[in-house]
């Protein structure tokens, strides 16, 4: 079999030059990632070796984006190097989407806070608890991570949470952690945390507006379900 290679096709049809021809809106992902890659194997082009990879993750870059350097790896042409490349460009386009949700946004729904959050919580492999901090107008004063456990669950100190609303003289506060199985249910755990915290924010007149829990492609409001 003769060795494939890309210089060989058409030059529009090659990633890089059709991105310099055609714009980048035009290419395919295996394309983008295939300009990420550089090159192939003796046998795969590089857009070849870049649909392999998609097609490792049902073609869903958020997937991919979930892979380590060491799973990247696994696939035939990719070596440590290549993979740094690729995790690195997925990375920026997590972080893109992070600079544009920071903007002091209002809150005014559970849609506002999941989307607020998604930039920290999107994609990870474990739990992480979070709280966002409003002022009286309900516009975000800060985001703060309180802490980060393992696939099954995190530690929320009220203490802690109150005592940083508390610091940034912040007017309510809301709390967020993900689960990252997928399954929005709260635990009772969830439930009686979210009760303890609400307890005490009406003592410190520092209510807790919500309790978001966070998955890739939904979530749950203690709000909405009327439990708060």
């Amino acid at each position: 079999m003769q060795p494939l290679n890309i210089k060989t096709w058409a030059e529009e049809d090659r990633p890089r030059e059709k991105l310099l021809l055609k714009g980048k809106a035009v290419l395919s992902d295996a394309e983008l990632i295939a300009i990420l890659i550089g090159s192939g194997t003796p046998k795969l082009t590089a857009v070849d070796v870049a649909k392999l990879i998609l097609a490792a993750v049902g073609n869903d870059l958020n997937e991919l984006a979930k892979l380590s350097v060491k799973d990247l790896m696994k696939h035939k042409g990719i070596g440590e190097a290549k993979a740094i490349t690729i995790v690195s460009a997925l990375e920026l386009g997590r972080r893109r989407k992070e600079t544009t949700a920071a903007a002091r946004a209002q809150i005014t729904c559970s849609t506002d806070i999941y989307n607020y959050i998604k930039p920290q919580l999107l994609d990870l492999p474990h739990e992480e608890f979070w709280i966002i901090l409003l002022n009286r107008a309900n516009v975000v004063m800060k985001k703060e991570s309180i802490s980060s456990g393992g696939v099954a669950g995190t530690v929320a100190d009220p203490k802690i949470i109150f005592k940083k609303a508390l610091e940034q003289l912040a007017s309510s506060i809301i709390l967020v952690h993900n689960h990252p199985s997928g399954n929005i249910k709260p635990s009772a755990a969830d439930i009686s945390l979210t009760k303890k915290m609400k307890e005490a924010g009406q003592f410190l007149d520092l209510p807790v507006l919500d309790h978001i829990i966070f998955t890739d492609n939904d979530y749950y409001s203690f709000a909405d379900e009327g439990l708060l």
